[in-house]
This record gives C-alpha cells, structure tokens and sequence, in this order.
C-alpha cells in the first residue's frame, strides 16, 4: 500500500510538474512581441550549463529579463499559497480554510501598508521584509491567543484568526487614510500584482519554501491521522499538540514568504486544493505536491490573463473571477464537503 501510494504521489508529480513547465513556456511567448514556444524553450535551454542555442538576442532579453522572472515568481507563489491551502484545510478540517485563516495575509498587509503609509518610521524596513514581517507577527499572536495551558483547541485558533483579521483589517483601513499619495501604490498591492516581479523575488521565496515543503511531505501521513480527530490521533501514537505546532508554522512560513513578494491573492490555497481532491483523492501524501505543481500552473495561466489584455490587472483580480465561480459550483455540486 505504501509503495502504491509513493508510485502515485510521484507520478502526478511528474505529470503536474511537466504541466507547470509547458504552461510556463506558452507563457513567455505572449505578449505584445509573440515568440514560438519553440524560441523560448531554446531561450531557457541556453541558460543552462553545456547547451547552446543560436536564438535572437531580442527574444532572449524578452524572456530572460522581461517575462520569465515574472512567470517564475507565479509558479513559485501558486505553488506555496497551494501548499500551505492543503495544510490549512487538513489542519482545520475545515474546506472553507485558506492560508489566510490564521491572519498572515492581513498581517502582511498591515506591515506592507504602513511601510508605503510611514515611510518616516524609525527603524525602516522595505515593502517586502515589512510585510514578512507582519504576516510572522501576525500568525505568532494568533497562536499565542489561542493556546492555554500548553494546547491549542482549532476552534479557538479559528476563532482567534477570525478576530484578529477584523482588527487587523481595521488598522489597514487607518493606514490606508493616511498613506496620502501612496494610495494607489497601496490598494494595488492588496489586489495581489506580480508586475514588478525580478530574479530576486523568486531567489527570496525559494529559500523558504523547498525546506518548509519538504517537512510538510514528512507529516503528510500525520496530517492524514488529524483528519479522524484528535483523540483519534494519539490513539494512534501521533504527538498531537507538536505536530499541530509544526504545520501551523511551516504553513504560516510558507504563506508568509509568498504574500511578502505578491501582495494578497486570493482563492489560490482555497481552490487549488479542492480541485486536487478531486482528482486525486485525499490521502495527503498524493494531494500536498499534486496540489503544489497545480497551484503553480493555476497562478501562471491566471496572471497571463492579467497581463494580456489592454490594460494589465492585479492577478488576484483574475483569480478571484476564474476561483469564485468555480467554488459557487462546489458548494452547489456539494464537492465541498468531501475532505
């Protein structure tokens, strides 16, 4: 059984992983200057070290600097917001549950917002590290508020989330009346945008996000065992309250890194994870990383949408019209409800 479940965790992998990359490729040839899939692929083959291709020089400043840092960076968010959606849902039992349950987006939009709103702050930080920053600080007060005497009840950590998002959306508001010229900067970063993505951003995200995917394939199986109850699970010798700890953490980390370089993008981690499901079954083991490559082809197919048309959109203007629609016909279709 176990080999069975490894043969299929690995093989939709592979197959989503293939996916995300054609996507990726397709991707990079649209724009105001088409290029053939054939030219990009030559394009990122010629960076690597060993193969040389002979390939027009302004279609590789186009892929290279312009559309492919940009196309990376949604791979690479999709990929964690779908990631840390899967732990949430599991972790809460919960399918309403996102990565933002726990208040880390609204965090990071405070620290975001006040960065751009008091840039006169002592002790001031970029967008992106203030925004980090909130969405830790904002996860940690969560858990703190929620636990007693060494436990942490998930309807407690639920309600706390949901408190301490009410309060944070609040001082995003104050913020945003003071944030004067900066308004527009503002508001477009809560939509969630990718458009000044560079190498950097993705090199950032990437050194949170394999080691904190990694450990979350380990627990993939106690995640499972959570999902019969909590009693149920130390019955079965899982150490409840550390395993709890642990993906709280390694999802808030994930979510974090993401909403810190993409601003808030919503229905990513809600969506993804159920369309998954679907596919594939609920065993985690399969569902983490299939749901992990479909976050990423899920983001870079939406944000090619947001940047093709006449006027650029925040891509998690897109991903809230293609997500909502399709987790109305979940809930009519009641999928929902099947963990």
């Amino acid at each position: 059984m176990a080999r069975d479940v490894r043969v299929r965790a690995v093989g939709w992998s592979a197959g989503l992983a293939v996916v995300c990359a054609v996507v990726m490729v397709l991707s990079a040839g649209i724009g105001p200057v088409r290029i053939p899939a054939t030219t990009v692929a030559q394009v990122v083959l010629d960076a690597l070290p060993g193969l040389a291709f002979d390939v027009p020089r302004q279609a590789a400043v186009i892929v290279q600097q312009v559309r492919m840092p940009r196309i990376a960076l949604a791979a690479v968010v999709g990929f964690a917001l779908a990631t840390a959606g899967v732990v949430m849902q599991g972790f809460f039992r919960n399918p309403m549950a996102d990565p933002s349950i726990v208040g880390v987006s609204s965090g990071a939009a405070v620290g975001a917002v006040a960065s751009i709103a008091l840039p006169a702050l002592p002790f001031g930080i970029g967008l992106q590290a203030a925004a980090f920053v909130g969405a830790v600080l904002a996860a940690f007060g969560v858990y703190a508020i929620a636990t007693e005497g060494g436990r942490t009840p998930v309807a407690t950590l639920l309600l706390a989330g949901v408190a301490v998002q009410t309060f944070l959306g609040a001082v995003i508001s104050y913020l945003l009346l003071q944030s004067g010229e900066g308004l527009n900067r503002a508001v477009f970063w809560l939509m969630g945008h990718l458009h000044d993505a560079s190498w950097g951003d993705v090199q950032a995200t990437l050194l949170v996000l394999p080691p904190t995917f990694v450990v979350l394939l380990v627990y993939a199986q106690d995640l499972n065992v959570l999902l019969l109850g909590e009693e149920d699970a130390h019955s079965l010798g899982i150490e409840v309250e550390r395993t709890k700890r642990v993906l709280l953490a390694l999802a808030s980390l994930v979510t974090a890194a993401a909403v810190a370089v993409s601003g808030v993008i919503g229905f990513v981690g809600l969506v993804v994870p159920h369309m998954m499901r679907l596919v594939v079954g609920p065993d985690h083991r399969v569902l983490l990383p299939a749901s992990a490559f479909g976050g990423a082809a899920f983001l870079v197919l939406t944000d090619t949408v947001a940047r093709s048309g006449a006027a650029e959109l925040p891509v998690g203007i897109v991903t809230a019209a293609v997500g909502a629609p399709f987790f109305i016909y979940l809930l009519r279709s009641r999928e929902v409800r099947r963990l």
